[in-house]
């Protein structure tokens, strides 16, 4: 299933000290650190746990491809706003599509994920749970 026109999910974030390199700007792999914690609180807001789908339910999700593309740089101190939205929704995987945009409305870096639904005991692929599945046809809540 495709879903290019679900709603983005969004959070605010501020670029911290700890994200900085010495020249000031977002040291890159801190994107996906950020993005990362944006997965998790989309989960969460899905009414999901991501906690519960991990630690309970023994699922994990991990990335199997990334995609990155860095336009501008975002530095110490700038609000920036995180994007997620589902690009397309398989049996096993799903492919977001994520950006982080600053104030401005300057795209500072966008990336392309793929998801897939695993088992923790076994680390074989498992079908996206029917919950999980049914929050994300529901469609995005907009925490804008």
């Amino acid at each position: 299933m495709n879903a290019a026109a679900a709603p983005a999910f969004r959070r605010e974030r501020l670029i911290r000290f700890s994200d900085c390199d010495p020249a000031g700007i977002v040291f890159y792999p801190q994107y996906f650190v950020m993005f990362n914690g944006l997965v998790e609180d989309w989960v969460d807001a899905m009414g999901i746990g991501y906690r519960h789908l991990i630690a309970d339910q023994r699922i994990g999700l991990p990335t199997v491809r990334l995609e990155a593309d860095f336009r501008a740089v975002s530095r110490f101190g700038d609000s920036v706003t995180l994007e997620l939205a589902v690009e397309r929704l398989g049996t096993r995987s799903l492919t977001l599509a994520l950006q982080c945009v600053g104030a401005d409305g300057e795209m500072r870096m966008q990336m392309r994920q793929v998801l897939v639904t695993t088992s923790l005991e076994t680390h074989r692929a498992l079908e996206i749970p029917a919950a999980l599945r049914d929050a994300i046809l529901r469609g995005l809540p907009d925490a804008g």
